[in-house]
């Protein structure tokens, strides 16, 4: 298949080898620029763990302070990954979205061993400082970087759409899958929307693109990159070996 991933370019690139290696053809298109800010290094003291709702807040949490001791509870698979390979020793998952975080922190930590870091966008979905307040924690957010949003489509992601050139999107957050299906529509292509079919990490993201002609829009059965690919294979394998009835 040939293939349109919308991530941030670190994260995109990284989602293209993958597919690359199962053997599809990938195009990049960013619908977020990560752009650092500057923050003075974090006060760690009574901290007991580091929470990253994103590989983003991780890359940038490390870039900022060497410090990789503490217990780094991730959103995700991927956030994880990121937090391992920048060094963190003591990295666990919630494998899903931030109330699944949440879930986690209640379950493994106690708000009276310390407060949290969380390394995070200016902007982001869910309000995970609220939930852990609410259950006594003290979080202290970190805003680390900003999730800049592009003004148009590429001319040569207008043209691929124009073409048939594409057969499927991926699309992992509401905020990159809303400004995509914007950006579309202020270009043109929208009706050409109608010849693909969209993969949304979650029903949040799925929701954003519901006001496109979609060919058909595909949900994962969990809010992971993993589960996502899981979904697109077999909707590969159908498309390669379903033929005609």
């Amino acid at each position: 298949m040939r293939i349109l991933v919308t991530r941030p370019i670190e994260d995109a690139r990284r989602t293209a080898r993958v597919l690359e290696d199962l053997g599809h053809r990938v195009t990049i298109e960013p619908m977020l620029a990560i752009v650092p800010r500057p923050a003075p290094p974090p006060d760690w003291r009574g901290v007991q763990a580091v929470l990253a709702t994103s590989s983003n807040g991780v890359r940038a949490l490390a870039a900022l302070d060497a410090r990789r001791d503490l217990p780094l509870l991730a959103v995700g698979d991927s956030s994880a990954r990121a937090a391992r390979e920048l060094g963190y020793c003591r990295v666990e998952s919630a494998a899903g979205d931030v109330a699944d975080l949440a879930r986690l922190v209640a379950a493994e930590l106690s708000p009276a061993d310390g407060a949290l870091v969380h390394a995070a966008a200016g902007t982001m979905a869910g309000d995970l400082g609220k939930s852990l307040a609410g259950l006594g924690f003290e979080v202290r957010k970190l805003h680390l970087y900003d999730a800049v949003l592009p003004e148009a489509l590429s001319p040569a992601l207008v043209r691929a759409l124009e073409t048939a050139g594409l057969d499927a999107a991926l699309f992992f957050s509401p905020r990159s899958a809303r400004t995509f299906v914007t950006l579309a529509g202020r270009a043109g292509v929208t009706g050409t929307l109608a010849r693909l079919f969209a993969y949304a990490l979650s029903g949040a993201v799925a929701e954003r693109l519901r006001v496109a002609p979609w060919r058909a829009i595909r949900v994962a059965g969990h809010p992971t990159q993993e589960s996502l690919l899981r979904v697109l294979a077999a909707e590969a394998a159908d498309e390669n070996g379903g033929g005609e009835s």
